[in-house]
């Protein structure tokens, strides 16, 4: 049994969720508000007999290690390590056969960290690399800490040496360590005579490399200085901020995070003891970059390029964090350095840098008041425009009246005439805001009112509840017929899981049985598109609670009453759509210029379809 799955046999997830928040009993569930959004009535539901969660309100969902996941905004992992001791679950490290494709593919980029960081500290042909790292100010122990490695100029070493570990060609180029050929099946391995820097998830797990060409090849290498892992199943780089597995507690310290660009800059700054110090990577700032940090800190140092820092003000994730209320500045690195050339220079200057910089107003006022003479009426407007909007981003009230202030100092303007541009522009984005929004709600109430959509669910709960009514549904009703894309994927994997489970060797014999966990693992399997099993798990835990919501006090007979209503009224409104359909064609049809003999023909076979579906209704209806 997977520690996982242990954990959840031995963890009540009520219990669990106590510790959180109170609970009430609701029928056989239970209920409290949301701890993931605002409400005023209760919409979270927990169900004993599942082991699951969801809240009708927000939608969130899943089960134990999800609800830790999301109330302490942590990794898997983490919950795992969290939960384990309360379940009384000792976690040791699996055989790579029977380990899960993700851990599969940790596995596989574990060795090929090990392998690389072999190669480099023991190697002849890494003796360039060693060289360069020396030069670059890199000692020993600061190589092994961060694992820096080296590949060979071979095109099979490290595949060679992954597949006697027994792990596949395919698996391996999904861990992005191997590239297969565009003429033929071959695999070979990605990385080649480079030096190889891990990138390492938050928990310290290797994800990833970046993979710098080796400094003799520079010059003739045509696929670039530096290459990076290709994105993959454990790797997103909008998620990675590469060394906060190592700064984190240095960041929760001295409560302040340095973001640089560079990796370089990120090891030789902690190789000089700044040890809060990570990077973006040469990427703009993400949203769920943001929101890693502000696990730690709410303070964020920037210390870019000047041509990069001036490009912030742009960036989603700058705006999140301004609009977040967390506290923005712009390190000036001396006479345009970088960190890693101003760090190995003069910490000193570092230092002195870190100590005095600015906050990213201050600094945006500076760049864009720089070299314009404010007495005039045209550069006060382009200020103005340049400044105001981003004044508007701050999240702080207070923030943007001072702002204000020191805008209409500066450029000897009242107050009241940049209040009222800032206004201008708020409002008119207000109107464009609320029409989206008002757009927005009418597609999701109809949606709500869709009749259709609403039985489509009603059928698949009665059948999550009683399984032994699925036999009977799928004699009388068609995928088709359903009604919402995600309903009826979760339809056709319903009937051919159904299909497929071996009859239930009861007293009954004949009669077959779905465990709702079973069923959940076969779609984790079944379901590759990571997007799609998402929006599975999801309806399937809310048709669940909707199941012994709305019909746990029936009885089976009056349950099998219902499904026959439902599906009686679905079918009803799937052929009565597909008339109505036939009807608009053949309108079109005769609204054309085509031959007259055509067009009858045409006409008179839609006819046909058309009666053929108006039997159809009536034996529907009398039945």
């Amino acid at each position: 049994m997977q520690p996982s799955e242990e954990i959840k046999q031995k963890l009540d997830i009520v219990d669990l969720i106590r510790d959180y928040i109170p609970l009430k009993a609701a029928g056989m569930n239970f209920r409290a508000k949301c701890p993931f959004h605002k409400e005023n009535s209760p919409s979270f539901m927990v169900s004993p007999d599942k082991q699951i969660y969801h809240c009708f309100g927000c939608g969130k969902g899943g089960d134990i290690f999800s609800f830790v996941m999301e109330m302490d905004g942590i990794s898997f992992v983490e919950a795992l390590r969290i939960l384990a001791p309360k379940a009384g679950v000792v976690l040791k490290r699996q055989d790579p056969k029977v380990t899960s494709q993700r851990n599969r593919i940790l596995d596989i980029i574990d060795l090929s960290r090990k392998y690389y960081h072999k190669i480099q500290v023991d190697s002849k042909m890494a003796e360039n690399s060693r060289v360069y790292l020396e030069k670059r100010g890199l000692n020993e122990e600061t190589i092994d800490e961060w694992q820096i490695g080296f590949s060979p100029d071979s095109w099979d070493s490290l595949l060679n040496g992954l597949k006697k570990k027994g792990f596949k060609e395919n698996e391996i180029f999904l861990a992005g360590m191997a590239g297969k050929s565009n003429t033929s099946s071959r695999f070979f391995d990605r990385f080649r005579g480079r030096i190889m820097f891990p990138i390492n998830d938050i928990n310290g797990n290797t994800v990833a490399f970046t993979a710098r060409v080796s400094p003799e090849k520079e010059a003739t290498e045509k696929m670039g200085k530096y290459i990076n892992s290709p994105q993959t199943s454990v790797y997103d780089k909008s998620n990675i901020l590469f060394g906060l597995d190592k700064a984190k507690m240095e960041i929760k310290n001295q409560d302040m995070a340095i973001i640089v660009e560079g990796q370089m800059d990120v090891i030789t700054a902690h190789q000089h003891g700044f040890k809060n110090v990570i990077a973006s990577s040469g990427t703009a700032l993400t949203g769920a970059q943001i929101k890693l940090i502000k696990r730690y800190t709410e303070n964020i140092a920037l210390a870019f390029d000047q041509d990069k820092a001036g490009e912030m003000a742009a960036d989603r994730g700058i705006r999140e964090a301004m609009q977040a209320e967390m506290n923005i500045t712009v390190i000036e690195i001396p006479n345009g350095k970088d960190p890693d050339d101003c760090i190995k220079n003069n910490p000193d200057d570092w230092k002195s840098a870190v100590k005095s910089a600015k906050s990213m107003m201050q600094y945006y006022f500076d760049k864009t008041f720089d070299g314009k003479d404010l007495k005039k009426v045209e550069n006060q407007r382009e200020v103005a425009k340049i400044l105001l909007p981003l004044i508007a981003k701050l999240g702080n009230k207070i923030e943007q009246d001072f702002w204000i202030n020191t805008l209409s100092g500066e450029i000897g303007r009242e107050e009241y005439v940049l209040r009222d541009i800032l206004n201008s522009n708020s409002q008119k984005k207000k109107v464009v805001y609320q029409k989206e929004r008002e757009e927005a709600r009418t597609v999701v109430e109809q949606v709500k009112k869709t009749k259709e959509e609403t039985l489509s669910e009603m059928f698949l709960s009665i059948l999550f509840l009683h399984p032994v009514l699925i036999e009977y549904a799928t004699e009388k009703m068609k995928i088709e017929e359903i009604v919402g894309e995600h309903s009826k994927s979760l339809y056709k994997n319903l009937i051919i899981y159904y299909n497929n489970i071996n009859t239930d060797s009861s007293e009954n014999g004949n009669e077959k049985t779905i465990d709702y966990h079973q069923f959940k693992e076969w779609l984790e399997k079944e379901i590759n598109d990571n997007s799609k099993k998402t929006n599975q798990f999801t309806l399937f835990n809310r048709l669940v609670f909707l199941s012994e919501r709305d019909y746990y006090k029936l009885d089976f007979s009056e349950i099998k009453t219902e499904l026959i209503k439902t599906i009686k009224a679905l079918k009803v409104s799937y052929v009565t759509l597909r008339m109505k359909e036939i009807e608009n064609m053949i309108a079109e049809i005769e609204g054309t210029e085509k031959d007259e003999k055509i067009k009858r023909q045409s006409v008179d076979e839609m006819m046909n379809q058309f009666l053929q579906f108006s039997e159809e209704l009536k034996e529907i209806k009398n039945d």
